[in-house]
Formats: structure tokens, sequence, C-alpha cells
């Protein structure tokens, strides 16, 4: 199968079609025709060299595809084969075969073609997990969310619009706050021209908010804390700005703030099958009616994928961007 393995970590260069062998499904995975593969910030940091994958991944990168079940193991419904789904990886995904635990598809309605499919799960259930799980959000709570129009930003607009949330987001120009406000958040707050911490503050009445979604760290972390409410939840999901930060702890105490985070990557398919059929209790029957769409921002051929991270690296991706993987894949194409 065609495949993008890079042997060395480097610029987006590294990343040229190779020739590997097809996986084969153990007893509890199915075998993925992969018809897209979603791009993301963690794929960068792994073809760079500072995050390799967990015991037992794939050396190939790809976090999220969409596809068509084509093989099954010993343990897996034969009814799934030929089922197309999309699926929650550990890597492997820039590919054109990838094996999966079963429990981590999810079916691919008729509301949503084979790209947005590929560009769902990874921002859904690290939104989902982090969010509503470990942040306990919910109905009438203000979220603030940095970099609102990356995939998990526009995914988390998505959701807090449907489970009735106020969300403030942060975006690195007006043209991205009128983005993200077009897809449906409350407030964008520009960061380069706005100090996030009092916009907070003015748009809450002085109360900050309740959950704050934070991909930045660093320094971030203790401007985080000023932002929130008595009682409020913070979560940590990615390090782009420093893995160390400085918290002011008596704060935490006087108003019972609570810090938590967490990496979706490492978990094993237990918890990752969990949270799968959370989503399809709770959030699916949203996509399954064309409400939950994810923001597409670009597509590229497997064979240009040096490309696809070059839209990333530059920043002014707005969304999610897509490996086109099987053929005659493209944005009109559906799983029916």
């Amino acid at each position: 199968m065609r495949a993008i393995d890079p042997e060395k970590p480097g610029g987006p260069e590294v990343l040229a079609v190779v020739e590997r062998p097809v996986p084969v499904p153990g007893p509890e995975e199915v075998l993925i025709r992969v018809a897209a593969a979603g791009v993301n910030r963690p794929d960068v940091i792994q073809r760079m060299g500072f995050y390799p994958p967990p015991p037992g991944a794939p050396s190939i990168p790809g976090l999220e595809v969409s596809g068509e079940i084509v093989a099954a193991g010993g343990d897996v419904p034969r009814e799934l084969i030929g089922q197309p789904v999309c699926a929650l990886l550990a890597g492997g995904g820039y590919a054109e075969y990838v094996t999966v635990h079963a429990g981590q598809c999810l079916p691919v309605p008729e509301a949503l073609t084979m790209v947005e499919a590929a560009a769902m799960p990874e921002t859904l259930f690290t939104v989902w997990s982090n969010l509503f799980e470990r942040g306990w959000a919910d109905d009438g709570d203000t979220v603030l969310v940095h970099g609102g129009t990356s995939g998990i930003g526009t995914m988390a607009i998505s959701l807090c619009n449907l489970f009735g949330l106020d969300i403030i987001v942060t975006a690195g120009s007006d043209d991205k706050c009128a983005a993200a406000r077009a897809h449906g958040a409350t407030h964008a707050i520009n960061y380069r021209t706005e100090n996030f911490v009092a916009r907070v503050k003015e748009i809450t009445g002085g109360k900050g908010a309740n959950v704050v979604l934070d991909m930045v760290g660093g320094d971030y972390v203790p401007r985080n804390l000023q932002c929130l409410a008595d009682d409020g939840r913070h979560i940590s999901i990615a390090v782009q700005g420093g893995m160390m930060a400085t918290i002011p702890v008596f704060e935490v105490m006087r108003r019972r703030l609570t810090l938590t985070g967490s990496t979706l990557r490492p978990r094993d398919s237990g918890f990752k099958s969990l949270v799968a059929d959370e989503i399809a209790r709770t959030v699916w029957p949203f996509v399954e009616e064309g409400k939950l769409k994810p923001v597409i921002d670009s597509t590229f051929p497997l064979v240009d994928a040096a490309s696809a991270h070059a839209r990333m690296d530059s920043g002014e991706h707005i969304g999610k961007i897509v490996l086109l993987v099987g053929e005659g894949i493209d944005g009109t194409f559906s799983a029916v």
C-alpha cells in the first residue's frame, strides 16, 4: 500500500509516499480501506521528531480516517465488513489501509461526505472528553477556548451551540475572529490586539468563564486562571506555548478552581471505545440529522501531504485540513 512514513524528522518535505505492507487486523480490530485522513497538530509535532507514537502504534502518522471496513478480526461481527466508517487512531492514517479497534469506529451517515467524516474523530473525541467530561461543561455555562478557528476550536464552537453554552474564543486576527463568530462563537477576541483577560471579564460582567479549554500552556495558564469564575475548571490539552507554568496556588484554593488535563492518543482502546460509545449516544444523532459538521479548510491528495503540512505550519487555516487517499474521493463524495 501507499503510505507516508518518513524515515527521519524534518519539515514538510520529509512527507513522501513510500510502499508499506497492508496491516493485518488483530482479533478485535477491523481493516479500513482509507478514503480520507484528517491532518492534526500532533501529526506536525510527530513529523518534527517531538511526539513519537505510543507503544504499539504504527510510525505512519494520522490520527483519524474515513473509509470502508474490508476485513475484520475473529472477534468482530462479520456484518461490519463493507460498512462506511470513520475512526479515531493512535497512528497509521496517512495510508491506503489502516487497522483499528472496532470500538473506535463510528458509522458514516448520509449527512456526511467522506472528507467531512475524516475530519471528525480526533477533534470530536478530544473536545467531548475534555470539555464535557473532564470540564463538566453544562447548559448555561460560559466557556473560553483558545485557537477558535483551529479544528479543536471550530468543533468546540459547534458543540457549545448544540448544548446551550456561551463560547468565547481567541484568535490571531480580525478575519479569524469574524470567521469564528460566523461559525457560532458568542464572542471572539483578537489576542494580538486585545487583552483577553480583561475582555473575558468585560464580556462576563466580571464573573469570568466557567471552563477554559487551553491548547497553549506556558504563561497562558496563570492568565487563564484570572479568566475563570469561582469554582471554574481549567483543562489543558496541549502545550504549544510551553510545558511549564507558574500557578498562584492560594488563588486556586481561595476560589476553588480545578486544574486538569489529558492527552488522548496514548489512552488504551478500552477508554477510546467508551468515549466512542458515549458520542454515538449523545452527539452522533446531531451528525445524522446534518446539524453537526466539521469546518473544512482545504484538501490535498496523499502524494501532496507536504503541502497539507505546510498549510498547517502557516497558521492560516480555518478548520480542518484533509488528505484525499482513496480513488475518486473529493469534497462531494458520499458514503452512500
